[in-house]
Order: structure tokens, then C-alpha cells, then sequence
């Protein structure tokens, strides 16, 4: 079991099994819900990810149509995000967990939307925009 959470603590969560590969995404839409040049996303199987406590904090923003940005309304971190055309998936912010993270970065979206104070990883592979496997 890989545990996780918020900030504060009020928000925690649990991930049943190994975890994914790390999928980067350079975004705008990432770097302003993050603040930051990137989003670090690991995906999970609906059914291997469950909310521990603080369900009652956890806010729901649609970034976009479809698109949902799930935070701890106490401290502000990101926790996951989901999209209504996968319901069998979350992704998980990969500094939300608790222990280090033993993956290694799979892939960069939108990297043609890096802020140029942050380059892309050259050993990765990237996108100019969605990953033509899993979208943005």
C-alpha cells in the first residue's frame, strides 16, 4: 500500500499495487493549477486508489469541459485529477505521496508550452502537445 496526501494532512489516500511510470505534462492549464513549469502525474486504476479521510475537504475544480482538478480545500495542494471520459482512472500528483517515488519519468506533454526557465528533460520522450495515448 502507497499512502499519500495533502499539505496539511486534513486530505489522505491510499494506492493499492506498484505504481505507473510518471507522465509529465508542461501545459498551461498545469503550470497555473501547480504553480509551477509542470505537473508530475501518476496514473492509477480507479479501483486501486482510495480516499483514507478528509472526503469533505477535497474540492472539485473542471479546468476544462470534462477535466477535474481535485484539491484540499484547507491548504490548496493538488491531488489528483480525473477526466469524465475515463472514469476508471485517476491521476495522482506524484509529490502528494508520502515515500519517495521509485519511477521513472515516462514521458513530457505540451512541451512546446515549457516556459523557457525550465527546459524538458532531453532523455525523455515528448509531445508538442497531448500524448497521442492518453491525451493532456
Amino acid at each position: 500500500m502507497i499512502e499519500g496526501g495533502c499539505l496539511c494532512g486534513a486530505v489522505r489516500y491510499a494506492i493499492a499495487g506498484a505504481l505507473a511510470d510518471i507522465q509529465v505534462c508542461h501545459c498551461r492549464s498545469c503550470q497555473k493549477a501547480q504553480g509551477t513549469a509542470f505537473a508530475t502525474n501518476i496514473p492509477v486504476a480507479r479501483d486501486c486508489f482510495e480516499w483514507r479521510r478528509g472526503q469533505a475537504e477535497i474540492c472539485d475544480y473542471e479546468s476544462s469541459p470534462g477535466k477535474h482538478r481535485l484539491f484540499c480545500g484547507r491548504c490548496g495542494s493538488p491531488l489528483i485529477s480525473r477526466r469524465d471520459d475515463a472514469p476508471d482512472a485517476a491521476r495522482v500528483r506524484a509529490g502528494t505521496l508520502d515515500a519517495p517515488v521509485h519511477a521513472r519519468i515516462a514521458s513530457q506533454a505540451f512541451v512546446a508550452e515549457t516556459p523557457c526557465w525550465w527546459p524538458p528533460a532531453a532523455d525523455v520522450v515528448c509531445f508538442d502537445g497531448a500524448r497521442s495515448e492518453t491525451g493532456g
